[in-house]
């Protein structure tokens, strides 16, 4: 007979990647090294109405893609604590029944909430039903973090940087405030070795010259094709690989780019290998989302950010430029020269590269991990 195993619940949105990822990562890891435990990713939003999830999911994705002033400016409206609190409510009112049923049902030795609009109802659940199960939240914007998330005041947070927790300190008991490194899947805590990204170099065919990856996460990156286009027509030595996610449209216009220009891009749709992509890579042009941002630093590429979502992103690329760890560079129209010195000036490119070593950026999964087991 088996042995009953104790269930983590772990509850996110589906509100960009940064949130489920971390949870996933740590899922996997619990998997492989915890046969006593079973994780359970669950969706909070898994039975809300349609058009909760739309505002919420699509409209989230849509407005940073089409309209990022609408977003930033929604943002900063949310972050008084009237409309925190309202938005908050509102949500909680389409998400407490089935979290309620959820933790009831599935009895969890442990919850882990990864997204602010689940805090609320998780809590409520504890209190009405007076459980004592662990609660932790996973705070999974490293450095410039919505007010949402520190509503409740009894909450224990795990945090991924001293910034963040010299922000809220004020706010909670220190035992409270827990700091890791920023939680990853387990494979950027091994870059690949040299004889294997001369291998794959050789496999996609971009052998003796420095790579450029143009990535952008799900929906491509922002004016992706008129990057792609100044790029090419700087007519630089390197190899140009460009990575559009689900965005259809870049894709065709990427293709349409390089048959006019013949210029031999790698172009890639949603694919499942960016790791492997990353490592073959010397330089990564990007937005500024964490979860990419560490990617691109745990693995020592250097970052070229083109844009960020103020104020969500402003700490993400404040940490970037602060510490020589990468370039902002807003204008499409200056890439070109900007690419050129990275690749002929070997002094310059290697400034980056040192100040990156010289950090050693570590994976915070297998800290966080033990750290939740053991809590």
């Amino acid at each position: 007979m088996s042995e009953k195993k104790e269930k983590y619940i772990f509850f996110y949105l589906k509100t960009g990647g940064g949130h489920l990822a971390p949870a996933k990562a740590i899922a996997d890891k619990i998997k492989k090294n915890y046969p006593t435990i079973e994780p359970l990713l669950i969706d909070g939003f898994a039975e809300s109405p349609g058009f909760v999830r739309y505002i919420v999911e699509d409209g989230y994705r849509k407005l940073q893609a089409n309209a990022k002033w609408v977003y930033e400016f929604l943002y900063l409206v949310s972050k008084t604590r009237l409309t925190a609190e309202l938005n908050t409510f509102y949500l909680f009112f389409f998400t407490r029944k089935f979290i309620e049923r959820t933790i009831l049902n599935e009895k969890p030795a442990k919850i882990i909430i990864l997204h602010f609009f689940l805090i609320k109802p998780v809590y409520n659940v504890i209190r009405k039903h007076k459980l004592s199960i662990p609660v932790t939240t996973l705070v999974t914007d490293p450095f410039t973090a919505h007010p949402m998330w520190f509503l409740q005041r009894k909450q224990n947070l795990v945090l991924f940087s001293e910034r963040l927790r010299e922000k809220v300190r004020r706010n909670f008991p220190e035992e409270k405030l827990n700091v890791f490194p920023f939680v990853l899947n387990e494979k950027y805590s091994h870059p690949l070795l040299e004889e294997k990204i001369l291998s794959l170099k050789k496999e996609f065919g971009i052998e003796g010259k420095k790579v450029i990856l143009i990535l952008g996460g799900g929906d491509g990156i922002p004016k992706g094709a008129m990057i792609i286009k100044e790029i090419v027509e700087a007519n630089l030595d390197a190899h140009l690989i460009v990575v559009c996610g689900k965005n259809k449209r870049l894709e065709k216009q990427a293709e349409a780019i390089n048959k006019k220009y013949n210029a031999s891009l790698k172009i890639y749709g949603y694919i499942e290998f960016v790791y492997e992509l990353i490592n073959i890579s010397d330089i990564v042009i990007s937005k500024c989302g964490a979860s990419t941002m560490m990617e691109i630093l745990l693995l020592q590429k250097v970052p070229i950010i083109n844009s960020y979502i103020w104020e969500q992103e402003k700490g993400n690329i404040d940490f970037i430029i602060d510490n020589h760890l990468g370039i902002y560079e807003p204008s499409v129209y200056k890439l070109g020269a900007l690419l050129s010195r990275l690749i002929d000036d070997e002094r310059f490119y290697n400034s980056y590269k040192q100040k990156i070593a010289e950090s050693n950026f570590k994976n915070g999964l297998d800290e966080v991990t033990e750290y939740l087991i053991k809590l």
